[in-house]
């Protein structure tokens, strides 16, 4: 009996070469992936040991990122050895980028053996978890602000950095090339960041609506609450939209040529229970260098001298999604700009649409008072992202002045939330557990 035959990789009900529920952000994802060389560990006798070496092999050194891997043991070494707090932020963000790869390889691995459907169903909500992970521990900490800066800067980020660096690398490599792409799924995705845009807007002009602050204040959180509850359902019909009855808007064929020379693979590569446990053991380091990210943000920023803000809205995103991002840049130099636009588009609708809200419904749960209530600097630089992005896409067709301008905006923002004094609004409020009282 050979090596393959042995290996639980081929065994379960695995459902091989299948392409249905894979996403873009999948696509993204596994562009960075590594072939791994069986050769060697094949020839170990003993089967245990065997099947230990295998899913090493794939899970650690499965990613072209594996160097960052080292970064999670410092991190924990450099908050027990009680190091700079400045130090131990950076380690964990440094190693949260291996870990968000890894946890977008191991639900595609778990999509073989459930099947496409809750294959689908798992990578359209667990692409950005480590966002969602996060946000969870700056809640249980109070620090709402923080909440929001992160996830409006990581839809920023999408939206300005992912697209324009994407769009203008794609112009300049493919220059005498024809640059297109399907305007059906940027057309739902643009509805969807409306939506999201609305839902932000209405809670921030409520201080403008007569009556006592308490009371304005109250109500801005019931929208919020309502709104939420209204962004969940449209979010459960967009997954329906884009899994179901119209997914050819989301799964170009045509390029299945090129899928099958860079990304997909014909079977799983570890069995069930390994991936599952694998699973597990990320989400765990994901928490824990969470909570680490979330601790010392604050005196990372002291010691940099840079604001929380700027922290959290440009630099979190930016390392935190390095991975994501490379692979969406990745298939932009190839000239593939449906599957950088579905990574884009489509991190940034589910972090507006899915990530917010469920923290809202979240810190509703744990007694906090977190809303969709974001100033008006914040709130204008979402609602100019979302046109400038929505209004560049609309005939189909890219250039690389199309990306240069996207980048462009995002920097004019970063520069803004720069000088943004936030020492004010990041501060642990006895308002956030504050209890609504009934007319």
């Amino acid at each position: 009996m050979d090596f393959e035959q042995e290996t639980p990789i081929l065994q379960n009900g695995a459902v091989k070469g299948s392409l249905i529920g894979r996403t873009a952000h999948n696509m993204s994802s596994s562009s960075l992936r590594r072939k791994s060389d069986l050769t060697l560990v094949s020839k170990v006798r003993f089967g245990c040991l065997r099947l230990l070496l295998v899913n090493l092999q794939e899970v650690i050194l499965g990613t072209k990122i594996w160097f960052l891997f080292p970064a999670i043991p410092l991190a924990v070494l450099a908050d027990s050895l009680g190091f700079g707090r400045a130090w131990v932020f950076v380690l964990s963000l440094l190693g949260l980028a291996p870990l968000a790869e890894r946890l977008s390889f191991l639900t595609e691995q778990i999509s073989y053996f459930t099947g496409p459907t809750i294959g689908g169903l798992l990578n359209a909500t667990c692409g950005n978890a480590t966002e969602l992970i996060i946000a969870i521990f700056a809640l249980s900490k109070d620090k709402i602000e923080l909440v929001k800066y992160s996830l409006l800067g990581s839809v920023l980020s999408n939206l300005l950095v992912v697209l324009g660096t994407s769009l203008f690398i794609s112009g300049i490599v493919n220059l005498k090339r024809q640059q297109t792409y399907d305007q059906r799924q940027v057309e739902v995705n643009s509805h969807m960041l409306l939506l999201a845009l609305l839902c932000h807007l209405l809670p921030m002009l409520f201080p403008y609506v007569k009556g006592s602050t308490d009371v304005v204040v109250a109500k801005a959180l019931r929208l919020s609450r309502a709104s939420s509850i209204v962004m969940l359902v449209a979010y459960v019909a967009y997954l329906i939209f884009q899994l179901w009855t119209h997914r050819e808007f989301f799964e170009p064929d045509k390029e299945l040529d090129v899928y099958n020379d860079d990304v997909v693979q014909e079977a799983p590569t570890i069995g069930i229970w390994s991936t599952v446990a694998w699973l597990v053991g990320v989400t765990i380091l994901i928490a824990l260098l969470s909570e680490y990210v979330v601790a010392t943000i604050e005196d990372a920023s002291e010691s940099w001298g840079l604001s929380v803000a700027f922290l959290s809205m440009i630099l979190l995103p930016l390392v935190g999604n390095a991975a994501e991002h490379a692979g969406a840049l990745i298939f932009a130099y190839k000239n593939k700009l449906d599957i950088t636009l579905g990574v884009a588009l489509g991190s940034a609708t589910q972090i507006a649409m899915f990530v917010v809200p469920l923290c809202v419904i979240v810190g509703w749960i744990m007694g906090i008072n977190m809303d969709l209530k974001c100033n008006v600097l914040e709130t204008a630089s979402l609602a100019l992202s979302i046109m400038a992005s929505s209004s560049i896409l609309q005939d189909g067709s890219s250039h690389y002045m199309k990306g240069l301008i996207l980048i462009l905006f995002y920097i004019i923002i970063a520069i803004c939330f720069f000088f943004t004094n936030d020492e004010v609004t990041i501060v642990h409020s006895q308002s956030s557990r504050v209890q609504l009282k009934p007319k």
